[in-house]
Protein backbone atom coordinates (compact mmCIF):
# COMPACT_ATOMS: atom_id res chain seq x y z
CA UNK A 1 0.00 0.00 0.00
CA UNK A 2 0.89 3.23 -0.51
CA UNK A 3 0.80 4.65 2.79
CA UNK A 4 3.12 8.21 2.90
CA UNK A 5 2.74 11.66 0.72
CA UNK A 6 5.41 12.45 -2.00
CA UNK A 7 7.83 14.42 -0.10
CA UNK A 8 7.76 17.76 -1.37
CA UNK A 9 10.86 19.50 -2.98
CA UNK A 10 13.70 19.99 0.12
CA UNK A 11 14.36 23.14 1.07
CA UNK A 12 17.20 25.65 0.71
CA UNK A 13 17.31 28.87 2.60
CA UNK A 14 15.61 30.64 -0.50
CA UNK A 15 12.54 27.80 -0.62
CA UNK A 16 9.17 29.10 0.48
CA UNK A 17 6.12 26.93 0.76
CA UNK A 18 3.55 28.18 -2.20
CA UNK A 19 0.36 29.31 -1.61
CA UNK A 20 -1.69 27.00 -3.26
CA UNK A 21 -4.48 28.90 -6.63
CA UNK A 22 -7.96 29.94 -5.07
CA UNK A 23 -10.27 26.98 -6.23
CA UNK A 24 -12.18 27.76 -9.65
CA UNK A 25 -14.09 25.89 -11.97
CA UNK A 26 -10.58 24.84 -14.02
CA UNK A 27 -8.21 24.18 -10.89
CA UNK A 28 -7.93 20.44 -10.51
CA UNK A 29 -10.46 18.90 -8.25
CA UNK A 30 -10.00 16.35 -5.63
CA UNK A 31 -12.91 13.02 -5.98
CA UNK A 32 -14.22 10.85 -3.64
CA UNK A 33 -17.30 8.05 -4.40
CA UNK A 34 -19.12 5.26 -3.44
CA UNK A 35 -16.73 2.88 -2.22
CA UNK A 36 -19.40 0.10 -1.66
CA UNK A 37 -20.71 0.56 -5.31
CA UNK A 38 -16.69 0.19 -6.57
CA UNK A 39 -16.19 -2.46 -4.62
CA UNK A 40 -19.15 -4.51 -6.52
CA UNK A 41 -17.91 -3.69 -9.79
CA UNK A 42 -18.83 -7.07 -11.61
CA UNK A 43 -15.53 -6.72 -13.71
CA UNK A 44 -15.90 -10.36 -15.43
CA UNK A 45 -16.07 -9.10 -18.73
CA UNK A 46 -13.23 -7.51 -19.17
CA UNK A 47 -11.05 -9.93 -16.29
CA UNK A 48 -8.63 -10.82 -18.95
CA UNK A 49 -7.42 -7.59 -20.24
CA UNK A 50 -7.16 -6.34 -16.22
CA UNK A 51 -5.26 -9.05 -15.36
CA UNK A 52 -2.49 -8.44 -18.72
CA UNK A 53 -2.57 -4.45 -17.74
CA UNK A 54 -2.61 -5.98 -13.57
CA UNK A 55 0.76 -7.58 -15.10
CA UNK A 56 2.37 -4.44 -16.69
CA UNK A 57 1.81 -2.68 -13.63
CA UNK A 58 3.75 -4.91 -11.60
CA UNK A 59 6.70 -4.91 -13.93
CA UNK A 60 6.62 -1.13 -13.15
CA UNK A 61 9.16 -0.29 -16.05
CA UNK A 62 9.23 3.60 -15.15
CA UNK A 63 10.93 2.34 -11.44
CA UNK A 64 13.85 4.39 -12.56
CA UNK A 65 12.42 6.79 -14.81
CA UNK A 66 12.09 9.65 -12.07
CA UNK A 67 16.05 10.08 -11.19
CA UNK A 68 17.07 13.91 -11.64
CA UNK A 69 20.42 13.85 -13.65
CA UNK A 70 22.88 16.36 -13.50
CA UNK A 71 21.02 18.95 -15.55
CA UNK A 72 18.82 19.79 -13.06
CA UNK A 73 22.14 20.78 -10.95
CA UNK A 74 22.01 24.61 -12.30
CA UNK A 75 20.25 27.98 -11.49
CA UNK A 76 17.35 28.79 -13.01
CA UNK A 77 17.70 32.33 -12.36
CA UNK A 78 18.25 33.18 -16.55
CA UNK A 79 14.87 32.47 -17.54
CA UNK A 80 12.87 35.56 -17.39
CA UNK A 81 10.00 37.14 -15.18
CA UNK A 82 7.24 36.15 -17.39
CA UNK A 83 8.72 32.60 -18.79
CA UNK A 84 9.35 31.48 -15.11
CA UNK A 85 5.99 32.77 -13.49
CA UNK A 86 3.99 30.77 -16.30
CA UNK A 87 6.06 27.84 -15.71
CA UNK A 88 5.68 27.73 -12.17
CA UNK A 89 1.73 28.32 -12.34
CA UNK A 90 2.24 25.09 -14.81
CA UNK A 91 3.99 23.44 -12.20
CA UNK A 92 1.82 23.84 -9.38
CA UNK A 93 -1.45 22.71 -11.61
CA UNK A 94 -0.06 19.62 -12.65
CA UNK A 95 1.47 18.33 -9.14
CA UNK A 96 -1.89 19.55 -7.67
CA UNK A 97 -3.84 16.86 -10.57
CA UNK A 98 -1.34 13.98 -10.31
CA UNK A 99 -1.67 14.06 -6.24
CA UNK A 100 -5.66 14.39 -6.78
CA UNK A 101 -5.00 11.15 -8.52
CA UNK A 102 -2.82 9.86 -5.85
CA UNK A 103 -5.51 10.16 -3.37
CA UNK A 104 -8.18 8.87 -4.95
CA UNK A 105 -6.25 6.12 -6.04
CA UNK A 106 -5.05 5.42 -2.75
CA UNK A 107 -8.67 5.91 -0.74
CA UNK A 108 -9.95 3.19 -3.30
CA UNK A 109 -6.97 0.73 -2.90
CA UNK A 110 -7.65 0.76 0.98
CA UNK A 111 -11.24 0.84 0.98
CA UNK A 112 -11.72 -2.46 -1.86
CA UNK A 113 -8.49 -4.34 -0.29
CA UNK A 114 -10.46 -7.04 1.04
CA UNK A 115 -13.59 -6.92 -1.29
CA UNK A 116 -12.12 -6.92 -4.80
CA UNK A 117 -8.35 -8.07 -4.31
CA UNK A 118 -7.52 -7.29 -8.17
CA UNK A 119 -8.90 -4.06 -8.24
CA UNK A 120 -7.34 -2.43 -5.19
CA UNK A 121 -4.34 -3.87 -6.43
CA UNK A 122 -4.55 -1.86 -9.63
CA UNK A 123 -5.49 1.12 -7.71
CA UNK A 124 -2.74 0.78 -5.55
CA UNK A 125 -0.11 0.43 -8.31
CA UNK A 126 -1.56 3.78 -9.73
CA UNK A 127 -1.73 5.93 -7.04
CA UNK A 128 2.51 4.52 -6.60
CA UNK A 129 2.80 6.31 -10.29
CA UNK A 130 0.65 9.19 -9.68
CA UNK A 131 2.80 9.58 -6.11
CA UNK A 132 6.03 9.40 -8.20
CA UNK A 133 4.75 12.23 -10.91
CA UNK A 134 3.61 14.66 -7.53
CA UNK A 135 6.66 14.50 -5.99
CA UNK A 136 8.67 14.92 -9.03
CA UNK A 137 6.52 18.16 -10.14
CA UNK A 138 7.52 19.24 -6.92
CA UNK A 139 11.01 18.95 -6.79
CA UNK A 140 10.85 20.60 -9.93
CA UNK A 141 8.99 23.42 -8.12
CA UNK A 142 12.24 23.53 -5.78
CA UNK A 143 13.89 24.23 -7.98
CA UNK A 144 12.30 27.62 -8.21
CA UNK A 145 12.27 28.16 -4.62
CA UNK A 146 8.76 27.07 -4.30
CA UNK A 147 6.96 24.09 -3.01
CA UNK A 148 3.86 23.03 -2.25
CA UNK A 149 2.56 21.50 1.25
CA UNK A 150 0.97 18.47 0.08
CA UNK A 151 -0.01 17.29 3.65
CA UNK A 152 -1.54 20.49 3.75
CA UNK A 153 -3.69 20.21 0.70
CA UNK A 154 -4.96 16.79 1.61
CA UNK A 155 -6.70 18.29 4.52
CA UNK A 156 -7.53 22.04 2.98
CA UNK A 157 -8.64 20.75 -0.05
CA UNK A 158 -12.60 20.70 -1.29
CA UNK A 159 -13.42 17.15 -1.78
CA UNK A 160 -16.35 16.33 -4.62
CA UNK A 161 -18.08 13.30 -4.62
CA UNK A 162 -18.58 11.65 -8.05
CA UNK A 163 -20.91 8.75 -7.93
CA UNK A 164 -18.49 5.67 -9.64
CA UNK A 165 -19.60 5.82 -12.86
CA UNK A 166 -18.82 9.42 -13.37
CA UNK A 167 -14.90 8.75 -12.25
CA UNK A 168 -14.70 6.11 -14.61
CA UNK A 169 -15.67 8.50 -17.83
CA UNK A 170 -13.30 11.48 -16.56
CA UNK A 171 -10.68 9.46 -15.21
CA UNK A 172 -10.44 8.08 -18.37
CA UNK A 173 -10.46 11.26 -20.12
CA UNK A 174 -8.26 12.96 -18.04
CA UNK A 175 -5.41 10.03 -18.38
CA UNK A 176 -5.86 10.50 -21.95
CA UNK A 177 -5.73 14.24 -22.26
CA UNK A 178 -3.02 13.90 -20.42
CA UNK A 179 -1.18 11.10 -22.65
CA UNK A 180 -1.78 13.52 -25.58
CA UNK A 181 -0.72 17.22 -23.78
CA UNK A 182 2.90 15.18 -22.58
CA UNK A 183 3.43 13.45 -25.72
CA UNK A 184 3.30 16.46 -28.23
CA UNK A 185 5.32 18.65 -26.04
CA UNK A 186 8.19 16.16 -26.13
CA UNK A 187 7.39 15.26 -29.85
CA UNK A 188 7.60 19.16 -30.41
CA UNK A 189 10.66 19.75 -28.59
CA UNK A 190 12.50 16.84 -30.28
CA UNK A 191 11.89 18.95 -33.22
CA UNK A 192 12.73 22.18 -31.84
CA UNK A 193 15.06 21.82 -28.99
CA UNK A 194 16.01 25.08 -28.75
CA UNK A 195 12.68 25.70 -26.90
CA UNK A 196 13.53 23.12 -23.87
CA UNK A 197 14.21 25.12 -21.12
CA UNK A 198 14.00 23.38 -18.30
CA UNK A 199 14.72 19.24 -18.31
CA UNK A 200 11.63 17.92 -17.61
CA UNK A 201 10.11 17.62 -21.20
CA UNK A 202 12.80 15.79 -21.47
CA UNK A 203 10.66 12.88 -19.18
CA UNK A 204 7.83 13.43 -21.07
CA UNK A 205 7.97 10.51 -23.43
CA UNK A 206 8.27 7.76 -20.63
CA UNK A 207 6.41 9.83 -18.12
CA UNK A 208 3.23 10.20 -20.77
CA UNK A 209 2.99 6.30 -21.16
CA UNK A 210 1.77 5.82 -17.30
CA UNK A 211 -1.30 8.16 -18.13
CA UNK A 212 -1.45 6.09 -21.35
CA UNK A 213 -1.40 2.57 -19.38
CA UNK A 214 -4.10 4.24 -16.82
CA UNK A 215 -6.16 5.37 -18.97
CA UNK A 216 -5.97 1.94 -20.91
CA UNK A 217 -7.03 0.66 -17.20
CA UNK A 218 -10.46 2.93 -17.04
CA UNK A 219 -10.79 1.79 -20.67
CA UNK A 220 -11.51 -1.49 -19.53
CA UNK A 221 -13.04 -0.94 -16.36
CA UNK A 222 -15.70 1.49 -18.51
CA UNK A 223 -16.46 -1.50 -21.30
CA UNK A 224 -17.05 -3.93 -18.23
CA UNK A 225 -20.38 -1.72 -17.21
CA UNK A 226 -22.57 -1.88 -20.01
CA UNK A 227 -24.78 0.50 -18.75
CA UNK A 228 -22.33 2.83 -19.56
CA UNK A 229 -21.70 2.77 -23.01
CA UNK A 230 -24.64 0.44 -24.10
CA UNK A 231 -27.70 2.46 -23.52
CA UNK A 232 -29.17 6.36 -24.23
CA UNK A 233 -28.53 7.92 -21.11
CA UNK A 234 -24.91 6.58 -21.62
CA UNK A 235 -24.55 8.48 -24.95
CA UNK A 236 -26.02 11.61 -23.41
CA UNK A 237 -23.61 11.33 -20.33
CA UNK A 238 -20.69 10.91 -23.20
CA UNK A 239 -21.51 13.80 -24.71
CA UNK A 240 -21.53 15.63 -21.59
CA UNK A 241 -18.52 14.62 -20.07
CA UNK A 242 -16.21 15.18 -23.38
CA UNK A 243 -17.15 18.64 -23.73
CA UNK A 244 -16.69 19.06 -20.20
CA UNK A 245 -13.10 18.33 -20.19
CA UNK A 246 -12.14 19.54 -23.61
CA UNK A 247 -14.02 22.81 -22.86
CA UNK A 248 -11.66 23.21 -19.30
CA UNK A 249 -8.56 22.25 -21.40
CA UNK A 250 -9.24 25.37 -23.96
CA UNK A 251 -10.14 27.19 -21.69
CA UNK A 252 -6.87 26.87 -19.32
CA UNK A 253 -4.32 26.54 -22.10
CA UNK A 254 -5.72 29.34 -23.22
CA UNK A 255 -5.00 31.46 -20.12
CA UNK A 256 -1.64 30.02 -20.03
CA UNK A 257 -0.86 31.12 -23.11
CA UNK A 258 2.77 32.38 -22.17
CA UNK A 259 3.68 29.04 -21.14
CA UNK A 260 2.95 27.53 -24.11
CA UNK A 261 4.81 30.30 -26.13
CA UNK A 262 8.03 29.81 -24.16
CA UNK A 263 7.64 26.12 -25.75
CA UNK A 264 7.11 27.73 -29.18
CA UNK A 265 3.88 26.44 -29.51
CA UNK A 266 0.53 28.42 -30.33
CA UNK A 267 -1.75 27.60 -27.82
CA UNK A 268 -4.14 27.78 -30.28
CA UNK A 269 -3.03 25.41 -32.42
CA UNK A 270 -1.74 23.31 -29.86
CA UNK A 271 -5.70 22.77 -27.89
CA UNK A 272 -7.17 21.51 -31.16
CA UNK A 273 -4.49 18.64 -31.48
CA UNK A 274 -5.13 17.36 -27.74
CA UNK A 275 -8.71 17.54 -28.08
CA UNK A 276 -8.93 16.07 -31.60
CA UNK A 277 -6.14 13.39 -30.72
CA UNK A 278 -7.96 12.41 -27.27
CA UNK A 279 -11.73 12.37 -28.90
CA UNK A 280 -10.37 9.88 -31.67
CA UNK A 281 -8.51 8.08 -28.85
CA UNK A 282 -11.85 7.96 -26.97
CA UNK A 283 -13.53 6.00 -29.82
CA UNK A 284 -12.49 3.27 -28.08
CA UNK A 285 -14.36 3.41 -24.83
CA UNK A 286 -17.16 5.69 -25.53
CA UNK A 287 -20.03 4.66 -26.99
CA UNK A 288 -20.06 8.18 -29.01
CA UNK A 289 -17.74 11.28 -29.20
CA UNK A 290 -17.91 14.65 -30.38
CA UNK A 291 -17.28 15.44 -33.95
CA UNK A 292 -14.37 17.91 -33.51
CA UNK A 293 -14.40 18.20 -37.66
CA UNK A 294 -17.62 19.91 -37.62
CA UNK A 295 -17.18 23.74 -38.66
CA UNK A 296 -18.64 25.52 -35.20
CA UNK A 297 -16.71 22.96 -33.02
CA UNK A 298 -13.26 25.17 -32.55
CA UNK A 299 -14.47 28.38 -33.56
CA UNK A 300 -17.14 27.84 -30.62
CA UNK A 301 -14.59 26.17 -28.39
CA UNK A 302 -12.01 29.36 -28.57
CA UNK A 303 -14.69 31.57 -28.33
CA UNK A 304 -15.51 30.64 -25.03
CA UNK A 305 -11.78 30.28 -24.48
CA UNK A 306 -12.29 34.42 -25.25
CA UNK A 307 -14.74 35.14 -22.92
CA UNK A 308 -12.86 33.20 -20.21
CA UNK A 309 -10.18 36.11 -20.41
CA UNK A 310 -12.52 38.75 -20.69
CA UNK A 311 -13.80 37.36 -17.47
CA UNK A 312 -10.52 36.89 -15.52
CA UNK A 313 -9.64 40.50 -16.68
CA UNK A 314 -13.18 41.51 -15.03
CA UNK A 315 -11.50 39.33 -11.83
CA UNK A 316 -8.39 41.14 -12.00
CA UNK A 317 -10.01 44.81 -11.67
CA UNK A 318 -10.26 46.70 -8.70
CA UNK A 319 -13.92 47.20 -9.06
CA UNK A 320 -16.84 46.47 -6.30
CA UNK A 321 -17.61 42.57 -6.39
CA UNK A 322 -21.15 43.26 -7.12
CA UNK A 323 -20.26 45.37 -10.22
CA UNK A 324 -17.77 42.78 -11.50
CA UNK A 325 -20.64 39.66 -11.16
CA UNK A 326 -22.84 42.17 -13.25
CA UNK A 327 -20.26 42.60 -15.62
CA UNK A 328 -19.32 38.93 -15.81
CA UNK A 329 -22.93 37.65 -15.89
CA UNK A 330 -23.35 38.13 -19.90
CA UNK A 331 -20.24 36.29 -20.35
CA UNK A 332 -20.69 33.49 -18.50
CA UNK A 333 -23.94 33.20 -20.20
CA UNK A 334 -22.66 33.57 -23.24
CA UNK A 335 -19.98 30.58 -22.87
CA UNK A 336 -22.86 28.34 -21.66
CA UNK A 337 -24.94 28.46 -24.81
CA UNK A 338 -21.64 28.26 -27.24
CA UNK A 339 -21.37 24.90 -25.06
CA UNK A 340 -25.27 24.06 -25.67
CA UNK A 341 -24.69 24.57 -29.29
CA UNK A 342 -21.62 22.16 -29.59
CA UNK A 343 -23.57 19.33 -26.75
CA UNK A 344 -26.06 19.47 -29.57
CA UNK A 345 -23.97 18.98 -32.72
CA UNK A 346 -24.43 15.33 -33.81
CA UNK A 347 -22.05 13.05 -32.58
CA UNK A 348 -20.25 10.53 -34.19
CA UNK A 349 -21.54 6.68 -33.69
CA UNK A 350 -18.56 4.76 -32.00
CA UNK A 351 -20.43 1.87 -31.47
CA UNK A 352 -21.29 1.65 -35.29
CA UNK A 353 -17.14 1.88 -35.70
CA UNK A 354 -16.11 -0.26 -33.22
CA UNK A 355 -15.39 -3.74 -35.95
CA UNK A 356 -12.77 -0.52 -37.31
CA UNK A 357 -11.18 1.25 -34.37
CA UNK A 358 -8.58 -0.59 -33.15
Amino acid sequence: MVNSLPKPAQETPKSSVKAIAKENILTPRFYTTDFEVAANLDLSAQHTELEAMLAEMRADYNRHHFVRDEAFEQSWDHLDGKTRQAFIDYLERSCVSEFSGFLLFKELSRKLKDRNPLLAEIFHLMARDEARHAGFLNKCMGDFNKSLDLGYITKARTYTFFPVEWILYTVYLSEKIGYWRYILIYRHLEQHPEHQFYPLFRYFESWCQDENRHGDIFKALLRSQPQLWNTWQSRLWSRFFLLTVFATHSLTVHERAGFYDALGLDATKFDEEVVRQTNATSLRAFPVVLNTEHPEFYPRLHKCAELNLQIGQIDASSQPKFLKTLRKLPLILSILGHLVRLYLIKPIDAEALRGTVQ
